[in-house]
C-alpha cells in the first residue's frame, strides 16, 4: 500500500509501505475512505517535536472494514466505520467511567494517512453506521474521529451549560468545532478569538455570537469588556501554547472553567495564581469514543456540519502539499482521499 512518512521537519513523503496485517484477535483492517492532516501533525512537521527516524503519520480516519480479528464481532467486512485517534477496549474501568482515551489498553493511532490501516482494539474503538453514508457526509464523519470529538470534549471539560457564556481560544479545526459544541450544549453567547477573516466567518456560521481579534492580555481585556468586567463561564483552550493557556485562564471568571485540549508545548501554570483565581481546569486527550454514537447521529441527521472545516481537498498522494498548506495557513484543514 501507499502512505505518508515523515523523515524530518518539513519533509513528508508518500511512499510504498507494507500492507497492514491482523496481529491480535482484537484488530481490524480498514480500507481508508478519507483521512486528513491534523493541526497536531504540524508539531513534528515544524520541528517542535523531534523526528528521530522516519515514521508513518496520521490519526484521523473513516473507512470500510476489510478484515477482522477473531474477537471482533460487532463489525463485519463491508461496513463503514468511524473510530477514535485513541483506541480503547471500552470495557476497562477507565472506559466504563467514560475516559476511553485513558483506557488501560490504549494505543494512539499514527498510521492513518495511508490506503489501509490496522485498528488495534477495534472491538471497543470502531462504530459502524447502519448504511454507507452519502459522500457529502464523509468529511463531517471524519471530523468526529478527532477534531469534532475533541472540540466537544473541550466544551464538556469547560462545563458549557445552557444560557452560559463561552470563549473559544483558537480558530483551527478544533476551535471551530468547539464553537459547534458550545452551541449544541446550549451556550447563549459564544466568543470566538480569531484574527483570520475566513475562520471568523466560519465561526459565525457555526454559532459564534462575537469575534475577538486581539491576543494575549489585549484579548483578555476585550473578553472582560464584553462580559461586564467579569469573564466567561467557560473557556475552551484549543491551541496548546503558553500564550493561549494564559489567555484562556485569564478570560474565565472566578468559578468558571477552562477545558484545554491543545497539546501543551512549553506551557507552565503558576499554582498560586491558579489557586487564587478560583478557575477550574480540566483537559487532556479527548475521550472521543464516548461521544462517537451521539456525534455520528448528529451528523447523519444534518444537525451539525463540522466537515466545513475542510477547506482543501487533495488526493492522498499529495499529502505533502496538505502539510505545506496548513503550515503556511493557506488551509484550515486538508482532507485526503485515496
Amino acid at each position: 500500500m501507499r502512505g505518508a512518512v515523515i523523515h524530518a521537519p518539513g519533509d513528508v513523503r508518500f511512499e510504498t509501505l507494507d500492507d497492514p496485517k491482523i496481529l491480535h484477535p482484537t484488530d481490524t483492517i480498514i480500507r481508508t475512505v478519507a483521512t486528513c492532516v491534523c493541526g497536531s501533525d504540524l508539531w513534528p512537521y515544524r520541528g517542535a517535536e523531534p523526528v528521530d527516524e522516519p515514521h508513518p503519520m496520521g490519526h484521523e480516519y473513516v473507512g470500510i472494514v476489510e478484515e477482522v480479528g477473531s474477537e471482533v464481532t460487532h463489525v463485519k467486512p463491508g461496513r463503514f466505520v468511524v473510530g477514535s485517534f485513541a483506541t480503547s477496549d471500552n470495557t476497562c474501568a477507565h472506559c466504563r467511567n467514560g475516559w476511553q482515551s485513558s483506557c488501560l489498553n490504549r494505543e494512539f493511532m499514527s498510521t492513518c494517512q495511508a490506503d489501509y490501516v490496522r485498528i488495534p482494539n477495534a472491538h471497543g474503538t470502531l462504530v459502524a453506521t447502519d448504511e454507507h453514508p452519502d459522500a457529502e457526509l464523509v468529511p463531517s464523519l471524519l471530523t468526529v474521529s478527532d477534531v469534532m470529538g475533541t472540540g466537544w470534549y473541550a466544551a464538556v471539560a469547560a462545563e458549557v451549560t445552557p444560557g452560559s457564556t463561552a470563549v473559544v481560544v483558537g480558530d483551527g479545526a478544533v476551535g471551530l468545532c468547539g464553537v459547534i459544541a458550545a452551541k449544541e450544549l446550549g451556550a447563549e453567547r459564544i466568543i470566538a478569538m480569531s484574527r483570520h477573516e475566513s475562520r471568523q466567518k466560519l465561526a459565525l456560521e457555526f454559532g459564534a455570537t462575537d469575534i475577538v481579534g486581539e491576543r494575549g492580555e489585549d484579548g483578555v481585556a476585550r473578553i472582560k469588556d464584553l462580559t461586564g468586567g467579569i469573564g466567561a463561564d467557560s473557556v475552551l483552550e484549543c491551541v496548546g501554547t503558553a500564550e493561549s493557556m494564559r489567555q484562556a485562564l485569564h478570560s474565565a471568571r472566578p468559578g468558571g472553567n477552562v477545558g484545554f485540549v491543545g497539546v501543551p508545548h512549553d506551557v507552565a501554570i503558576d499554582g498560586q495564581e491558579l489557586f487564587f483565581s478560583h478557575v477550574g481546569l480540566r483537559g487532556g486527550p479527548a475521550p472521543v469514543r464516548a461521544y462517537l454514537p451521539d456525534l455520528i447521529d448528529r451528523v447523519l441527521a444534518g444537525r451539525i456540519d463540522p466537515g466545513k472545516v475542510f477547506d482543501l481537498a487533495l488526493p492522498l498522494d499529495q499529502v505533502a502539499e496538505g502539510y505545506r498548506a496548513m503550515d503556511e495557513r493557506r488551509a484550515v484543514k486538508a482532507l485526503l482521499k485515496p
